[in-house]
C-alpha cells in the first residue's frame, strides 16, 4: 500500500512501534479519522496483523513498546500506550506503565474513549449479529460478484480463517478460489 512520502520520511521507512525494515502501511489512531500524519502511524505488517487480533498478543512482539512509547511522535505514543495498558497483566508492561509520561493532550487522546475491545480491535459481526473472530470460518448467504478477478462467489461457500479489517468493523479478508478477497460481513455467518 502506498503511503504518504512525508510519513514515510518521518518513520525513516521504519515500523514506528517495533522499527522493522519491511512494507509499511499507515494506520489511523482511533478516534482520529482524517488523512493527517499527525493522527498516524506507520506500521509493519506484523503489527498491524496484531493489532487487528481480537483474542491474543504476541506479548514478545510488543516488548518493542519499550522503546516506542518514548517516541517525538504523539500518535506513536498513543498507540503505544494503549497497547502497553493492554498488556497490563504482564509484569514488564506494569513496569512501564509507571515510568510513562505522556503530555496532557495525548494523554487525554490516548484515553479518549478508549476501549481495547473496541478501539484497537472493533468487534466484526455477521449477518445474524454473531460475533466474529480473527481465524473463523464463514459462510456465504448470497452470491457475490468478486470485482477484479472475474468469478461469482456462490451462496453456500465456506471461508476458511478470515482474516478481520482492523480499520473498518463491516470487512473481512478471506481466501475463495485462491484469491484473497475482502468481504463484507453483512454477506457472511458464521460456522458453527
Amino acid at each position: 500500500m502506498d503511503i504518504p512520502q512525508e510519513l514515510l520520511d518521518r518513520c525513516e521507512s521504519k515500523c514506528e512501534l517495533c522499527n522493522a525494515n519491511s512494507e509499511l502501511t499507515e494506520y489511523t489512531v482511533p478516534p482520529k479519522s482524517s488523512a493527517s500524519i499527525n493522527h498516524q502511524v506507520a506500521v509493519c505488517d506484523t503489527c498491524k496483523n496484531q493489532l487487528a487480533l481480537t483474542e491474543k498478543f504476541d506479548v514478545n512482539h510488543w516488548r518493542c513498546l519499550n522503546e516506542s512509547i518514548w517516541s517525538i511522535v504523539p500518535a506513536v505514543q498513543v498507540v503505544s500506550y494503549r497497547m502497553i495498558k493492554n498488556l497490563s497483566d504482564q509484569s514488564w508492561a506494569q513496569e512501564l506503565m509507571t515510568m510513562i509520561d505522556l503530555d496532557p493532550t495525548t494523554l487525554e487522546w490516548a484515553e479518549d474513549t478508549f476501549n481495547p475491545a473496541t478501539d484497537l480491535n472493533p468487534i466484526h459481526k455477521d449477518s445474524n449479529g454473531i460475533e466474529l473472530k480473527q481465524g473463523d470460518t464463514v459462510v456465504l448467504i448470497q452470491d457475490l460478484i468478486v470485482k477484479g478477478a472475474n468469478f461469482t462467489a456462490k451462496r453456500g461457500t465456506s471461508v476458511k480463517r478470515i482474516t478481520l479489517v482492523n480499520e473498518n468493523p463491516e470487512h473481512i479478508e478471506g481466501r475463495i478460489n485462491d484469491q484473497q478477497i475482502v468481504i463484507l460481513t453483512k454477506y457472511v455467518k458464521k460456522s458453527s
